[in-house]
């Protein structure tokens, strides 16, 4: 028995075998064209769980042959660093490049991030971090400035379940695609199954099947997650040698429960935390929070999200929701875990409680649709700057005075959307 997990027995060595992220890899893409001209490239790696965001860096490491180094910020520590700047120096020696490859760099402090910065200056170290936040709140400026962010999106169906057939090709598993369920075994299946080449070595039986209503299945519960897909396929095969959707949900509901403090399986549980206390449902928003504190999770991110909270679902019927939130993730800074948990807690409880109103959330998302649908419309001569006499002639900012409460009665908004109606108050 392989004690290998299928997903690393998967893991794509070059950037052709790579699926989906079709924006980044390709003909004049950016992944393509770093290869294409050699020459390592701080990249900050940005995405959910099992979109490939360690198996690029790794690839890109063997393109460019140099000494490729893992660590996670989960475990790391200062020793870990000095430890990688030293081997680093033995590399630059031997002419050799250092990729450094920081999974979940944002559970590195600002202090943490600031040890890498001169090594990342002075070329000593190429630097690649993988993140599922967004960087621009959890990777410090001057190391997000020297690098690049490259997007990583979840992964379609229609790829999930490519990766799932390679896997199946390889691991030397037949795919039925004639029939839904391979229960009642029957001579004349033969014909319904296509058979894959079987590798050297196969993991598998011969008589090991899965039909391709199984395989749509687990790209559907995968959500994105290649990782997640490969995994679900291969607690199937564990189950049985013959798989339809049935053994895919016996399987799936075998699964470890609770929550990764890592991020894989955190998205569920943000939703449900979410949407319970837009539901005014206090219980149940507490016992989510709580879910992800004893997890792990990042309590500034769950700070933030009360942020967002504040401002789209509260709204205007309660601006000093904003001001609460705002002061909560100060306070998660400065204070840390676990005292942090009651702060959490306590602004939880106020923000479910709050009275609810989306009319400026909607009002500015209503805003952007009609702005990149009218990007050239020219704003009213009257609105215009005018910082030249001549530009004042012409009518540019006519009539304008600057005094509180001052009102023209003319329509602000271009001449082509000027009866656009964008906010809607509700609250009248």
């Amino acid at each position: 028995m392989n004690r290998v997990p299928l997903a690393e027995r998967m893991r794509p060595t070059k950037l052709s075998e790579v699926v989906g992220q079709e924006e980044i890899i390709g003909k004049g893409k950016i992944l393509t064209e770093i290869v294409k001209k050699g020459e390592p490239v701080n990249l900050i790696f940005w995405g959910p769980p099992g979109t490939g965001k360690t198996t690029l860096a790794r690839i890109l490491a063997h393109e460019f042959k140099a000494d490729f180094v893992e660590i996670s910020a989960v475990t790391a520590g200062k020793k870990n660093v000095e430890e990688v700047v030293e081997r680093a120096k033995l590399n630059w020696n031997l002419k050799t490049r250092t990729v450094l490859f920081v999974d979940e760099i944002h559970r590195f402090n600002k202090a943490q991030q600031d040890a890498f910065l001169p090594h990342v200056e002075s070329g000593l170290i190429t630097l690649i971090g993988a993140t599922t936040e967004n960087p621009s709140f959890e990777v410090i400026s001057p190391l997000l400035s020297r690098s690049r962010v490259v997007v990583l999106q979840p992964l379609s169906k229609k790829a999930i379940k490519k990766v799932l057939k390679r896997a199946c090709n390889i691991e030397g598993i037949a795919i039925n695609s004639g029939v839904t369920s391979l229960a009642p075994v029957a001579t004349g299946r033969a014909r319904s199954i296509s058979r894959c080449r079987a590798p050297k070595s196969p993991e598998f039986d011969s008589n090991t099947f899965i039909t391709d209503n199984a395989l749509d299945l687990i790209a559907e519960l995968s959500g994105g997650d290649a990782r997640s897909a490969l995994g679900d396929l291969e607690l199937a095969l564990s189950l049985s040698s013959q798989i339809d959707e049935k053994v895919v949900m016996e399987a799936a509901g075998k699964k470890m429960p609770g929550y990764d403090k890592k991020g894989d399986k955190h998205y569920d549980t943000i939703s449900a935390f979410i949407k319970s206390m837009r539901g005014s449902d206090v219980d149940a928003a507490l016992y989510y929070l709580a879910r992800m504190v004893q997890a792990g999770e990042d309590p500034k991110f769950i700070a933030r999200r009360m942020v967002i909270f504040a401002s789209e679902d509260i709204g205007l019927a309660g601006n000093g929701a904003l001001s609460l939130a705002t002061a909560c993730f100060q306070a998660v800074e400065r204070v840390g875990m676990p005292e942090s948990g009651l702060i959490l807690a306590h602004t939880c409880v106020a923000l479910s409680k709050s009275k609810k109103n989306r009319d400026s959330a909607d009002a500015w998302y209503k805003a952007q649709d009609l702005a990149k649908k009218t990007m050239g419309e020219p704003v009213p001569i009257w609105l215009r700057n005018a910082p030249t006499k001549l530009m004042k002639d012409l009518g540019f900012g006519k009539g304008q005075k600057w005094e509180s409460g001052f009102h023209l009665d003319k329509n602000y908004l271009p001449d082509a959307i000027k009866n656009e109606k964008i906010f809607h108050n509700t609250m009248k």
